[in-house]
């Protein structure tokens, strides 16, 4: 099952699901399933989704450098607590991401040494390039709040539990100049104690 939306399609203009099986049966059922309720895409998202496959490979090597830029960049900084990104070898997941990928991704997420919404809040208010969007895979830069928007109906203490503390941070990394968003970042950083 793929997002066609995100990375494939990878202009953040296509809403689209895909579905890729080895089984007949199961692709026969989904077919009927398909078929009685008129879920196929249209023919202007199909054209947009293969205009995006086509830089995909190009996209994704500048998605994974910048990622890969940044992650370093915010894991060096005196305002930033963590940083979880699967390139980190102490990232739970690095070795099965290592198995899976040839590189790591422009998707990322970080937290705040003084761990606070406020904190969170003047950060995202003060980037520049970064868009303040719930989506990813695009191939421009975002910027995204679980606590107060992905996870904001979850009680406080069950996602504390879980790791989504006030000052987790979310990152899409498009495929702008890295050094244009590690100065907006720089720059956001300041604002926060």
């Amino acid at each position: 099952m793929h997002s066609v939306t995100k990375y494939l399609s990878g202009h953040s203009d296509v809403i689209m699901g895909a579905l890729v099986m080895n089984d007949d049966k199961l692709r026969e059922e989904l077919a009927f399933i398909q078929n009685s309720c008129g879920a196929v895409p249209g023919p202007q998202d199909s054209f947009l989704v293969l205009r995006g496959i086509k830089t995909l490979h190009l996209r994704m090597e500048r998605h994974c450098a910048n990622g890969k830029t940044i992650a370093n960049f915010l894991n060096n900084h005196s305002k930033v607590g963590k940083v979880y990104w699967p390139g980190f070898e102490d990232h739970a997941n690095h070795a099965i991401a290592k198995s899976q990928m040839k590189d790591f991704g422009g998707m990322l997420s970080f937290t705040l040494k003084n761990d606070s919404l406020e904190n969170a809040t003047k950060l995202m208010e003060s980037v520049e390039l970064f868009s303040l969007a719930e989506s990813l895979g695009g191939v421009e830069s975002l910027i995204n709040h679980p606590a107060s928007m992905t996870h904001a109906s979850i009680p406080k203490e069950e996602r504390t539990k879980n790791g989504l503390t006030d000052s987790l941070i979310r990152l899409s990394i498009g495929i702008e100049d890295v050094s244009d968003l590690i100065e907006d970042l720089e720059n956001a950083l300041k604002s926060v104690q």
